[in-house]
């Protein structure tokens, strides 16, 4: 089994989500005893969101490039960043890094494809639905990506960061996610993309009119994948 190197902390509520789903992921495949062979490096949010707030997303890559080397450095076979949003300082991530990244979109993209969906609405944080960094990927993939509108993406946002990154959750918000993805599936979404790893903490399959696609179970169940030799790292573009 590789030893898979967990990047989290951004936030630890998702991150203890991934060392969940990745020991699930490795007793539903193997039985008994067996869990997932990992190392983690989780970082200090606080920091992080600073840096993404006052836009210094070079710095925001060289410190998640100081952490992959180090998993690198405690044995990591491949680097999983645990967080969307980041995946926008993935290039810099992984300069001079021997080990390769297992890119969450691509993860993503691969599962929405061998769904047969090829218009899909993203959900995520205001960074990864505005930004061209993840839809760019997705639509490299052959992906029609919808976004909200900006009143929607801005409650989505802010349920983020208010809400489920401190693990509050509430049905109040989980009501205004259903109006948003509602909306998505109005505008010709066949699938709605969970792209934020807090996002399962408050909505699931359930709240959805069509497929969903929740990026952290996703992820992990490649990263597991990958490390029992079952697949190979889905393709990148």
């Amino acid at each position: 089994m590789k030893v898979i190197g967990l990047l989290g902390g951004m936030s630890w509520e998702s991150s203890a989500g991934y060392y969940r789903l990745v020991n699930e992921r490795v007793r539903e495949l193997r039985g008994g005893f067996h869990s997932a062979r990992t190392v983690l490096y989780s970082v200090d949010f606080a920091e992080i969101e600073a840096m993404q707030a006052e836009g210094r997303w070079d710095e925001a890559g060289r410190e998640l490039n100081r952490a992959a080397r180090a998993l690198e450095a405690a044995g990591a076979d491949f680097v999983v960043l645990c967080t969307n949003t980041m995946h926008k300082v993935a290039d810099q991530l992984t300069e001079g890094l021997g080990v390769p990244l297992l890119h969450l979109a691509d993860a993503t993209a691969a599962a929405i494809k061998a769904a047969n969906i090829h218009r899909v609405g993203l959900l995520g944080t205001g960074f990864t639905m505005a930004q061209p960094f993840y839809r760019d990927r997705l639509a490299a993939h052959g992906l029609d990506v919808l976004v909200p509108d900006e009143r929607d993406r801005d409650t989505v946002h802010r349920v983020i960061y208010d809400e489920l990154v401190h693990g509050v959750v509430t049905e109040d918000s989980r009501e205004r996610y259903r109006e948003v993805i509602a909306r998505l599936v109005e505008a010709g979404a066949e699938g709605v993309i969970y792209g934020c790893t807090e996002i399962e903490l408050l909505v699931g399959p359930e709240d959805s009119p069509v497929p969903t696609f929740p990026t952290t179970r996703l992820h992990a169940e490649a990263a597991v994948d990958y490390a029992l030799g079952k697949s190979s790292l889905p393709p990148a573009v």
